[in-house]
């Protein structure tokens, strides 16, 4: 299959030596990419500003703001069976740019922000898609509850969830610990444990998903429950809508 990733931060100039982002490292989504490439699958890694060494056999491209991820995203999205949107793109940004440095002074100063576009509500919603369409969702509380809530306002098939506000897992880690939850009612918990390991699990996940919904000649087929059992993991009850 050919699987699309984003990876890591956007960062939202305020002038040219100042921008607005966040603790991402990119690794959950590296380790996706190279989980995939191990399975052999095709493999484009779209990624925001980190310090880690791109696979080699990744068909790589490197993207600072959230309008160069949201383009990318959607210049490469309908060649992919797989769009593993696992990037923390901002969801802000100044309203205006400085062109040139703001100097310090001693009055307050106020920045005004406004939304960025939504990479993954705009595949979710694209009419006739023929991917498979997977959110990512960094919570601090309420971590199943809120991904109930993306999956069904994002429209996507599977969101994958993750507690962050654990100083010893999930950004800048390499632990995680994460939740998936599916269109077709499936609930999955894979406990804490190396990222490289969820990697290679929620691949397994996501090609299995992506057979059952479509076949070879993009015809969408009756959804089944996932069968497979996944180690170190564990089924979640489904919140009620």
């Amino acid at each position: 299959m050919r699987v699309l990733v984003t990876a890591g931060p956007t960062r939202e100039p305020i002038d040219p030596v100042r921008y607005i982002s966040n603790r991402s490292s990119g690794k959950m989504g590296y380790a996706i990419a190279e989980a995939a490439l191990d399975a052999g699958h095709d493999v484009i890694l779209i990624s925001g500003p980190v310090n880690l060494a791109p696979p080699d056999d990744a068909t790589f491209v490197r993207v600072s703001t959230s309008d160069e991820m949201f383009d990318t995203v959607h210049r490469h999205a309908d060649k992919c069976d797989v769009c593993v949107m696992c990037a923390a793109v901002a969801d802000y940004k100044p309203a205006k740019v400085s062109t040139a440095k703001i100097k310090k002074r001693r009055e307050k100063v106020s920045l005004e922000l406004i939304p960025t576009r939504d990479v993954l509500d705009s595949l979710g919603h694209r009419q006739d898609r023929q991917f498979l369409v997977v959110g990512f969702a960094a919570e601090t509380s309420d971590v199943q509850e809120n991904a109930e809530r993306k999956l069904r306002e994002k429209n996507c098939d599977i969101v994958v969830a993750n507690d962050v506000s654990s100083a010893d897992s999930g950004m800048d880690s390499d632990l995680n610990e994460v939740t998936i939850v599916s269109r077709n009612g499936e609930r999955r918990k894979i406990l804490r444990t190396q990222k490289k390991i969820i990697a290679r699990e929620l691949v397994k996940i996501f090609v299995k998903s992506a057979t059952i919904m479509f076949d070879k000649k993009n015809v969408t087929v009756t959804e089944t429950q996932l069968s497979e059992v996944i180690p170190n993991s564990s089924p979640v009850p489904r919140v009620a809508d």
